[in-house]
């Protein structure tokens, strides 16, 4: 009986190990408690998930996850088209606190957790001719990045804020968190990731007179 409960135990304890591992490669911070808003984050304060504004060219887009789809077309070595699922259950999620920053005069500082975009991008592979990342969303709204600050900055393509699902007026199911940009290239309810030769490419407020590189110490303008 002893030697059986041993083996038990040690069964046990090697499936707790793997499950330890699991967390740790697929996580990074500490460990947060389950769909709870928190508004502090290793002694910062986050602001309120209702305090942050929704801004929309055509309304909040509502996306049925089961249906949902993220194309990664453009200069890739392989075209993909991704699942809600596939995009959670295959990457290592992050966690970080970016401020986010509008042009109307407000900012919130919220802790994001998401996927790296760049991880989504080396899984399609990258065309050397490839300099531009072209975002696009379900309400047709796009704007564009350098793929070189893209690949460098960690950038995430969030699924939470404050430790909560983004809901769908802040761009569920996935908002990219764009650090040291102008909250227009903040794009919500992203469907569509591209890669380009084109590093003219405006989207849809860099048509409308705002600076293409949106960099937060820099003009808005173009």
């Amino acid at each position: 009986m002893n030697a059986r409960m041993a083996v038990i135990f040690a069964g046990a304890a090697i499936i707790v190990a793997a499950g330890i591992l699991f967390l740790l490669s697929h996580t990074s911070g500490p460990t947060l408690p389950p769909s709870i808003e928190i508004r502090s984050y290793e002694g910062q304060d986050l602001s309120a998930i209702s305090n942050v504004p929704e801004n929309t060219i055509n309304g909040t887009q509502y996306t049925d996850t089961s249906e949902y789809r993220l194309s990664m077309t453009g200069l890739v070595t392989n075209t993909t088209v991704l699942t809600y699922s596939q995009i959670l259950d295959t990457h290592p999620h992050y966690t970080k606190v970016v401020t986010l920053n509008c042009v109307e005069g407000w900012s919130a500082t919220i802790l994001w957790e998401g996927v790296r975009v760049s991880d989504l991008i080396k899984d399609a592979g990258i065309n050397p001719r490839a300099n531009t990342v072209i975002f696009h969303a379900t309400d047709g709204y796009t704007t564009s990045f350098q793929l070189s600050y893209i690949m460098e900055n960690n950038i995430l393509l969030a699924y939470k804020m404050n430790n909560v699902t983004l809901d769908p007026e802040h761009g569920y199911p996935f908002r990219l968190v764009a650090d040291d940009k102008w909250g227009y290239k903040w794009i919500k309810w992203v469907d569509g990731i591209e890669l380009s030769d084109n590093q003219d490419y405006l989207g849809y407020w860099e048509q409308r007179g705002y600076s293409n590189v949106g960099n937060l110490n820099e003009s808005k303008y173009a």
